[in-house]
């Protein structure tokens, strides 16, 4: 097959289910109403699954290593000529900020949209984290103050999250019908965020993505979200990996994507394992995702990942497309997505993840894109179109 000319067959599907009931077909998404451009997307994801995984990368259009507000720029496109098939954003570049005045939130707002649009507009792929302050403290998302208890119905935060969520909503359904995928919520099995494992109990974080899923989607009417649920791979036995990854799981009717997150196994400097060991087990850590999202009828996803500074001349291809291409489970990663690059005149310190002109990584990082096996944008089919 000619990379970037994928054949795919889609269905058109109709179907009505009343609120929060799992559907019959079980590849369909969670929310039964979601968009047609919505569900086109899952479909035609879980149609490249095993061939193509789109490559991802956070905050691409909004700086780089050496630039900031340069229009459609990307260090991914300086280098490969091409922008990331996968645009990763945060929820927390559109929500207000409690330390700008109103303009400059405004402005935060239609910056962050304006992004959002010309990823689309291009073929692109959008999908959103979110850092949320503690709503507690109104702190940083690392203020580890107990706090989910006070946001969930009954809290004393209960409804200041929900006016929270009703800015979410106005956001996304301005995006609407072209599809997110949303990723909240994430890293729970570890204890650096205030929703994490130790600072609320399981029931509670349970009782919180249902609760958000339910007001976003019912509530709210939000039909262009795809759900994606992604645990810490460096919290999680690779021993007792199946067992322990549905720590704080909501049920499989409120979510669409099994991802995971892994650093741990691909470069990081606190996991002293050798380096064939680290090797076995980034495998046997997607081998095992990839086979639970089958087990669940679901699509899987390596959601975040990635060598802060890169300093392996090879990580590309050696690491994470050698790792991603060694079964055929591990290549059913719809997506690899890699952290963003900060920009080091205004944040002072080398945290990129993704190569610039120059970088030790860039000539291997050209390699893994014209690999065939990994999409970046200018070679996308139409995600977006079941009838084409």
């Amino acid at each position: 097959m000619q990379k970037g000319s994928v054949s795919l067959l889609y269905l058109v599907v109709f179907f009505t289910v009343v609120n929060c009931e799992k559907p019959t077909d079980n590849t369909l998404l969670v929310d039964v109403n979601a968009t047609p451009e919505t569900v086109a997307l899952y479909k035609n994801l879980k149609q490249l699954s095993g061939e193509h995984s789109l490559f991802g990368h956070q905050a691409t259009l909004a700086y780089g290593r050496t630039w900031m507000g340069d229009s459609s720029r990307s260090d991914v496109k300086d280098v490969t000529g091409s922008f990331p098939a996968l645009y990763g954003w945060d929820v927390a570049d559109f929500l207000p900020d409690p330390r700008l005045n109103e303009q400059q939130n405004d402005q935060k707002r239609k910056k962050s949209l304006d992004f959002a649009k010309e990823g689309l507009a291009r073929g692109g792929v959008l999908t959103y984290a979110w850092h949320m302050r503690n709503p507690v403290t109104g702190r940083s998302f690392y203020d580890t103050t107990r706090a989910v208890s006070a946001i969930l119905p009954g809290g004393e935060k209960h409804q200041q999250y929900k006016h929270t969520l009703d800015e979410v909503a106005a956001y996304f359904r301005e995006l609407s019908p072209m599809p997110v995928i949303f990723r909240p919520f994430h890293e729970h099995n570890g204890d650096w965020f205030w929703w994490g494992k130790g600072l609320c109990t399981e029931e509670e974080y349970r009782a919180l993505w249902r609760f958000t899923f339910n007001y976003l989607v019912n509530e709210k009417e939000v039909h262009n979200l795809i759900w994606a649920f992604s645990p810490d791979r460096s919290r999680t036995n690779i021993h007792t990996f199946k067992r322990d990854y549905f720590y704080g799981y909501p049920g499989d009717n409120f979510v669409d994507i099994i991802g995971l997150d892994n650093y741990w196994d691909v470069g990081h400097p606190a996991n002293t394992a050798s380096p064939p060991v680290r090797a076995e087990q980034f495998i046997k850590s997607l081998t095992m995702t990839s086979e639970i999202a089958d087990s669940l009828g679901k699509i899987t996803a390596l959601t975040e990942t990635g060598l802060e500074a890169i300093p392996d001349s090879t990580f590309w291809t050696k690491t994470l497309l050698k790792g991603m291409l060694a079964n055929a489970s591990t290549q059913k990663m719809v997506y690899v997505q890699v952290w963003r690059n900060a920009n080091y005149e205004r944040e002072q310190r080398d945290h990129y993840y993704a190569p610039f002109p120059g970088q030790v990584s860039a000539p291997d990082f050209i390699k893994f894109r014209n690999t065939e096996f990994v999409l970046f944008e200018d070679e996308l089919p139409d995600l977006y179109s079941i009838d084409r």
